[in-house]
């Protein structure tokens, strides 16, 4: 195992809800391999609490959760990025901020679950985002990160996103 640590950045538009889910399984399944944060475009300034009690409901607390802008990581002395998902669509077709250390990144859609109505479709909805990104984010981590490319790592992230169930 390697014992270097990657930044991995997971970009939403609001981060508040299928960002703040990736932060929080890369931090879990990244076991110590991963430092990850997660960020928006326009962030919504408060975390979906769906996304927390989906969180909590599989042991996998994020205390420290807030929305927050993607600038916090384009400004200096932010950590240097290795990797950078987006969650959603609008976020992965915004002209992003100029990154340090040119990112590898790559685009793993999740419907949005904050807004399904009513409330018990909403949970279902997190579930459904939070299993997808699970797959995703536990595919990722099998990956020898070390020794690969970063077009390796991005190929690899693309085939992960098609191949993990939709």
């Amino acid at each position: 195992m390697s014992a270097r640590t990657f930044n991995v950045l997971v970009l939403c538009t609001g981060n508040s809800a299928r960002s703040i889910l990736g932060e929080a399984l890369f931090k879990h399944l990244g076991a110590g391999r991963i430092r990850a944060f997660s960020a928006g475009s326009r962030p919504s300034g408060q975390v979906n609490p769906v996304a927390l009690e989906t969180l909590e409901k599989h042991g996998i607390p994020l205390p420290d959760a807030r929305s927050k802008s993607w600038d916090e990581f384009a400004a200096p002395g932010a950590p240097e990025i290795d990797f950078i998902f987006t969650v959603c669509a609008s976020a992965a077709g915004e002209a992003c901020p100029l990154w340090l250390g040119h990112p590898t990144t790559a685009h793993w859609g999740i419907a949005d679950p904050a807004h399904v109505e009513p409330l018990s479709a909403r949970r279902a909805a997190f579930e459904t985002a939070y299993r997808l990104l699970h797959q995703r984010i536990e595919a990722f981590m099998t990956l020898p990160l070390d020794t690969l490319s970063a077009a390796a790592i991005k190929l690899a992230a693309e085939k992960i996103h098609r191949e993990c169930e939709a």
